[in-house]
């Protein structure tokens, strides 16, 4: 067990140093036994299109189903992998190579609407079998690889990848509707039609609904309401994840969007209207002056 017990460089005063000895070598060997058992995996999670038929995904994907509803579908796989397809356009993966969520990615390409280069992803390292369960700021120890705590951490680092992309798509409607706001204020008037204004209005409301329909944020998960652990983990991912922070930030920029188009709606009224009294005083005008000449031909 240890060789240098027997060498000449160490003297143990007799039967008591040896049996403590003895004992540390055992003790360091049962450590390095812990590190040596430990799994790490890693979850990640890619926002690949602007939604998923995961009705018609269950077609393509073999696998055993743990978990299915109107929006979500939570796959165990071969070889200790798990699955997780959202409706609202997020794959998240479990234990896969670079290789595998390439592959996946062709096979349910066909049932996204929308798909895109998914530049939008976020990952969590996971490491099994630990001592206890801990998350840092990249990682997430657990003690056990109980399914239903591996569906809620996939979940969350899914919640993460999709504020992103909705953090995105609300920056592009502040950068729209700022430079609106800039020519009304260089010009003294708004340059945009009614038919643009409206679809950008139905954007902002979609966007809007989408985030409502398909986040967690403040509302936890029905199957964490009568599980403690899963109750208390999907919080402090939450906080692990700043979701409820980047989920104001989203809100409050939405809402800035949705006033400016307000004010930009109201602008456009008053256009339309005074635009209309203008024809109505033409016409009345046209009607006086073919009154009198009426009467001077006469």
């Amino acid at each position: 067990m240890c060789d240098f017990l027997n060498t000449g460089f160490i003297s143990l005063p007799g039967r008591i140093g040896i049996d403590t000895l003895v004992s540390g070598c055992i003790d360091r060997m049962q450590l390095l036994c812990t590190f040596t058992v430990m799994n790490v995996s890693k979850v990640v999670s890619y926002q690949a299109a602007d939604f998923i038929d995961v009705k018609n995904v269950k077609q393509a994907v073999s696998g055993n189903l743990l978990y299915k509803d109107a929006t979500e579908l939570f796959y165990e796989m071969n070889f200790g992998r798990y699955l997780y397809v959202f409706r609202y356009g997020v794959i998240s993966f479990f234990n896969y190579s670079s290789d595998e969520i390439s592959s996946f990615f062709e096979i349910i390409r066909p049932y996204c609407r929308n798909f895109f280069t998914p530049d939008f992803n976020d990952e969590l390292i996971v490491e099994t079998k630990a001592a206890e369960n801990r998350i840092s700021h990249n990682k997430i120890e657990i003690n056990n690889e109980n399914p239903e705590v591996l569906r809620m951490i996939m979940l969350n680092v899914s919640q993460s990848v999709t504020l992103d992309y909705y953090s995105d798509q609300t920056e592009k409607l502040l950068e729209e509707t700022n430079s609106y706001t800039q020519l009304l204020a260089r010009r003294g008037r708004l340059i945009i039609s009614g038919r643009k204004l409206k679809k950008f209005i139905g954007k902002t409301l979609l966007l809007k609904n989408r985030i409502a329909e398909n986040l967690y944020i403040f509302d936890s998960p029905p199957e964490t309401w009568e599980n403690e652990q899963l109750d208390r983990l999907h919080n402090e991912l939450k906080k692990n994840f700043d979701l409820q922070d980047r989920f104001r930030d989203v809100s409050e920029g939405l809402q800035i969007v949705k006033d400016n188009l307000e004010l930009f709606k109201d602008i456009l009224q008053y256009r339309t209207s005074l635009l209309l009294e203008w024809i109505v005083i033409i016409l009345i005008a046209v009607e006086v002056i073919n009154f009198f000449l009426g009467k001077l031909l006469k």
